[in-house]
């Protein structure tokens, strides 16, 4: 067999994969939440204000960097993602108590 056949094979053997991942962080999403309006939207990497801090880490992942403050009613923290520079983030998403209320993306 010439070696773009090999090539070939490699290539559609990661498209496989990939889909076959796909599928199943789906189907894991599903069992989690029962709810396919909101795995559509976690598998899309979206996030809202009120989603919750797990449904958050289901969406984009674990954050490259958190900051965090604790005060006397509440608990507020950054996750950041998409590392620019030193220090710098192509998002920021600001937690209350365990759920999204707002974001700064660059």
């Amino acid at each position: 067999m010439a070696w773009y056949w090999w090539v070939i094979l490699v290539v559609a053997g990661f498209f496989v994969l990939a889909y076959y991942q796909e599928k199943m962080r789906r189907e894991r999403l599903m069992e989690k939440y029962g709810d396919a309006e909101l795995v559509d939207r976690l598998m899309k990497k979206m996030f809202w204000q009120g989603q919750s801090e797990e449904q958050l880490m289901d969406s984009l992942g674990k954050p490259m960097d958190i900051d965090q403050k604790v005060l006397k009613t509440k608990t507020k923290e950054v996750w950041k993602y998409n590392k620019t520079g030193k220090g710098r983030y192509s998002l920021r998403v600001t937690l209350e108590n365990g759920e999204v209320i707002g974001w700064d993306q660059k």
